[in-house]
């Protein structure tokens, strides 16, 4: 074992509730709860054999001996909270989206190098079961040549004056929303399973007037391995599924030996090319947590890194690439050309 984890955390919002429950599952010790309601993180503690509890940041990592602590708040507190925790050596794991902006990621791991800790990115989208199984489905071959993506997300939460209300009032409030806030998910999952991106061009739009940042639009990605890739994305709009938050959406990848559907129950279906009829691909998951249990098979994987020293997806460093392709997005709609990724 290379490290006994002494675990703070700090936020109690509604996504909180999967990070505690994979973190007590996994049988962390949880040394402080920090939270600006004093109610919830005293409520919190309890679940963890009673742990300090606190209603400032700064206080709980001066006065506990955390050394790692996982941030699931808004992303307007993301690189003060990392300053903070690096300079008393503190590893960090922070949940997406990523700080506000490209340019406050660059910094925070500026920070991280500066004091010699490692921040990872608490992007759990990849370790959702049928995403696990696509990338073994596609690693066989099983499709041929890859020709296309697409992916269509229809949560159907976002109409009205009371969108998001009842789950995260704060995403009214974000100058970018449906591309920052969401399809950074599918940004990362296209990279996992398909590789780098080119460009991109996109065409991002505000149906809900109720709310300040996009929640609709249509991106067009080229891959370095020729692929080419869409995201069609309507926050309104829904999806034939039991739980419509459970994939989001619906995608499709073809290629030259047939196609792979998604649907939004997490089934995934194979069609040989030249057929008309399906094939249902069996995968077992475990229909508990967030979206097939990822939020916990991703601290899972954290811990194989911090307790032994296995390999770190999404580090912070490695993560920039997904903001640097989010950041163009929005330049593409803005000036209405195909963007390059530097």
């Amino acid at each position: 074992m290379k490290n006994k984890i002494r675990l703070a955390i700090v936020g109690t919002g509604y996504f909180s509730q999967f990070h505690y429950d994979a973190w007590e599952r996994l049988n962390v010790e949880v040394v402080a709860i920090c939270s600006l309601n004093k109610n919830e993180a005293l409520a919190r503690s309890k679940q963890f054999k009673n742990c300090r509890f606190f209603t400032d940041f700064k206080t709980m990592i001066n006065e506990t001996d955390a050394n790692l602590v996982d941030i699931i708040v808004p992303p307007k507190n993301h690189l003060n909270f990392i300053k903070i925790a690096a300079e008393s050596n503190v590893n960090i794991v922070c949940q997406k989206p990523f700080t506000n902006n490209l340019k406050e990621a660059k910094k925070a791991v500026k920070i991280a190098e500066k004091y010699g800790v490692t921040i990872a990115v608490h992007e759990n989208f990849r370790y959702q079961p049928w995403y696990i199984k696509i990338d073994e489905i596609l690693k066989s071959s099983l499709l041929g040549d890859l020709f296309q993506v697409s992916f269509r997300m229809r949560p159907g939460d976002g109409q009205g004056k009371d969108a998001y209300l009842n789950r995260q009032p704060y995403f009214q409030e974000m100058e970018r929303f449906m591309i920052h806030e969401t399809a950074i998910h599918i940004i990362d999952v296209f990279r996992f399973l398909f590789g780098n991106i080119n460009c991109v061009f996109a065409k991002l739009s505000k149906l809900n007037n109720h709310i300040r940042g996009e929640d609709a639009g249509i991106v067009f990605f080229e891959f370095e391995n020729g692929m080419r890739g869409l995201f069609d994305g309507n926050r309104l709009s829904d999806h034939v599924a039991f739980d419509r938050r459970l994939t989001i959406g619906e995608m499709l990848i073809e290629g030259s030996n047939g196609t792979l559907r998604l649907n939004g129950d997490g089934e995934i279906f194979y069609r040989k090319f030249s057929e008309n009829k399906e094939k249902k691909i069996i995968h077992k998951w475990k229909n508990k947590g967030f979206a097939g249990d990822s939020v916990f098979y991703y601290q899972k994987h954290l811990l194989d890194y911090f307790v032994y020293d296995k390999e770190l997806n999404n580090e912070a460093k490695d993560y920039i690439e997904n903001l640097k392709i989010e950041d163009s997005i929005y330049k593409s709609n803005s000036c209405t050309r195909v963007i390059k990724i530097k």
